[in-house]
């Protein structure tokens, strides 16, 4: 018997009108104030974010998404004057995030191009200064990808790294639906206070209300907390244009998951609290990998993929418990000698959807026909329309900047 498989969903059925002024366009002043609305078992109620501590219970894991954003705008003028905006999204040559960061001479991207047509032929180059240093820098645009080209960079320095470059020559992406230029406060604020690994192009927002004091709370009260990587790409924002949801192809993102990680969860018997929709969709994932590897141990990386529909596919015989399908990744790195598992995920999670590993949710709230609605509406089994509605009505501030939700279904 398979499960219920959401393909014939229609997204307007997850509609809501959110007037402009309820989007946050910038943080609060202390992150750590924000609102917290709180969903426990159909039950709908309001705090402050620094009482989260007080609503999850002592010897819980939760998990962090530690990614870092990027500074993945670039932009180049032509001799005519056009000005050519070069959005890195995914590293191509090499593929992998931190390789492709310590590049010294090259480096080759799958990007998105603002003013394209200003941009037919020929390479473009802008000269730089880094660390005291005069640097050239190329970019020459290559084949198209779907909507992205692949574009190589080139500069002139050897003491130069790509890294380098981004953090120095780039600018770092803020949603779209802000309606406004990049600031400087924005380095700071569309970071989580515990990002490390660079490579995302979109914040964990549900990160951004963490600070020192509430992690250090959250510590005294024997909450273990856990990290994992999921970097966000620029498809997070990709609406659904199809009327059923069959016809939307999710973006596929990279994940990294460490042995020790995975050892947590287990010993918590398979259960977390999820900082996030990118530790959710990183976590359900972990669970179908240990389905693959439950019938082929000796999988490849490229096995690993999990792709969109996949999760709806399983025979309900060949299901696993979390702790299971976890220990099977375990195995699968021991017999590797592997310490980190890297794969990448284009899961969708939607009404029909059973969660496995995620008990409990911290999210921000999301944009009207938007697959991370859909995400939520599968957690509270079908109860959004109750939360966005009492969010509305109590003067919460929405998407990115805006306030935040602890989910328990």
């Amino acid at each position: 018997m398979m499960k219920e498989n959401p393909k014939h969903i229609h997204i307007s059925d997850f509609d809501y009108e959110l007037p402009d002024e309820r989007i946050a366009k910038f943080p609060l002043p202390e992150r750590d104030h924000s609102k917290l609305l709180l969903y426990r078992h159909g039950e709908v109620s309001e705090d402050v974010f620094t009482s989260l501590p007080e609503y999850i219970e002592a010897n819980e894991l939760m998990i962090f998404n530690n990614t870092k954003v990027i500074q993945a705008r670039l932009h180049f003028r032509k001799e005519t004057g056009a000005l050519i905006e070069v959005f890195c999204l995914e590293p191509v040559v090499p593929a992998d995030y931190a390789l492709n960061f310590q590049q010294t001479s090259h480096s080759g991207w799958l990007c998105l191009i603002g003013n394209l047509k200003k941009w037919k032929e020929g390479t473009l180059h802008r000269q730089l200064t880094i660390k005291g240093l005069p640097v050239t820098l190329s970019a020459t645009r290559g084949e198209c990808r779907g909507t992205s080209h692949y574009v190589e960079f080139s500069w002139n320095n050897a003491d130069i790294t790509f890294s380098d470059i981004l953090e120095e020559f780039g600018e770092l992406p803020i949603p779209p639906y802000l309606n406004r230029e990049t600031e400087e406060s924005d380095k700071v604020n569309y970071q989580t206070v515990y990002s490390k690994i660079k490579g995302s192009v979109a914040a964990p927002t549900a990160g951004l209300h963490f600070t020192e004091d509430v992690m250090e709370h959250l510590r005294q009260k024997n909450v273990e907390l856990e990290e994992l990587t999921l970097h966000v790409g620029a498809g997070t924002f990709k609406p659904v244009k199809s009327e059923e949801i069959e016809g939307h192809e999710m973006h596929t993102e990279w994940i990294s998951v460490s042995r020790h990680t995975l050892e947590r969860i287990v010993e918590h018997g398979g259960q977390v609290v999820a900082v996030g929709t990118t530790s959710v969709r990183t976590l359900e994932t972990l669970y179908y990998i240990g389905i693959i590897l439950q019938g082929n141990p000796d999988a490849n990386e490229d096995d690993l993929y999990i792709k969109q529909w996949y999760p709806y596919s399983i025979p309900e015989e060949k299901e696993l418990t979390s702790v299971q399908a976890l220990q099977n990744i375990i195995d699968y790195l021991d017999r590797h000698h592997l310490e980190v598992l890297h794969s990448c995920t284009q899961i969708i999670i939607a009404p029909g959807y059973t969660y496995h590993v995620v008990r409990k949710m911290i999210t921000n709230f999301h944009q009207p026909k938007s697959t991370l609605l859909l995400l939520v509406s599968a957690f509270v089994n079908g109860d959004w329309k109750k939360i966005y509605r009492y969010a509305l009505a109590h003067g919460f501030r929405f998407l990115s900047y805006g306030d935040s939700s602890l989910l328990i279904p």
